[in-house]
């Protein structure tokens, strides 16, 4: 599996400082890790994307450019979640209606920046018709501005918020949105690690109460893994800076194990 570092801050807004360190240091951290929980040992490619944090265009030109040049399922590490629009996009450009389901504490869509960032990726994904609102499935938020839960109402994307996770069940939510994932031909996952609740997951910009325990996403992952459409992953928002004794970037490197 080949693992690309995508060191960009750019897109955190107020929040970025620190974010360019995670991808190095996630990847310098799973020498911690031996063997996935299934017992099977990872091959693991290490890659990057140049990157010049202060030119935003052509740093996006780049991410895009790795992801499209991918002949076989890679992981993205970021850097903020601004990323995915790039990645997202390489994908799009060569393979037909893709789907994307996001992990996320946020729905990322609030009013339309240029470039995207971190708070918006997904409106501008949806709005300039590079993923079909229908495409799109997000799992376990729980903080959102009512413009951005309009948006996403009103364009029919699908959510399994936090409070069905606790209603429904870990179980019987991955099994719904999995019936639908399995039906793209190539299928985009990412993970903002805030849909962790800060509690496992401290050193991210926005924490946000009330997420997953650590448990529920590895179950999540592991779930997907039978998937065979999956394409692109990434992993996004962890800030070194802000970490409380190395507990996010720990969780992080075990989650870039049980995806790859």
């Amino acid at each position: 599996m080949k693992i690309i570092k995508v060191p960009i801050n750019y897109g955190a807004l107020e929040k970025k400082e620190g974010q360019e360190y995670a991808p190095q240091t996630i990847v310098d951290n799973l020498k911690n890790y031996y063997l996935k929980e299934n017992g099977l040992l990872p091959v693991l490619e290490i890659d990057e994307v140049t990157i010049n944090n202060s030119d935003i265009d052509s740093s996006n030109q780049e991410i895009e450019k790795k992801a499209y040049e991918q002949d076989s399922p890679a992981i993205f590490i970021g850097g903020d979640h601004s990323m995915t629009y790039s990645t997202f996009k390489g994908l799009y450009n060569r393979s037909d209606n893709p789907g994307l389901l996001i992990f996320d504490a946020h729905l990322d869509c609030t009013n339309n920046f240029s470039p995207p960032t971190h708070e918006d990726f997904l409106r501008v994904l949806i709005e300039e018709k590079i993923v079909k609102p229908e495409n799109v499935i997000i799992v376990g938020a729980r903080n959102f501005h009512p413009n951005e839960l309009n948006f996403v109402k009103k364009n029919k994307v699908k959510i399994f918020d936090m409070r069905e996770i606790s209603r429904s069940g870990k179980e019987e939510v991955c099994n719904s949105f999995m019936s639908v994932a399995k039906n793209f031909k190539k299928l985009y996952v990412s993970v903002d690690i805030d849909v962790l609740d800060p509690a496992f997951a401290p050193g991210t910009g926005y924490t946000e109460p009330g997420g997953l325990t650590t448990r529920e996403l590895l179950y999540f992952i592991q779930r997907l893994k039978s998937l065979k459409n999956i394409e692109l992953m990434d992993l996004v928002e962890v800030n070194p800076s802000k970490d409380i004794n190395n507990l996010t970037v720990s969780v992080a490197s075990k989650l870039i194990m049980e995806m790859s």
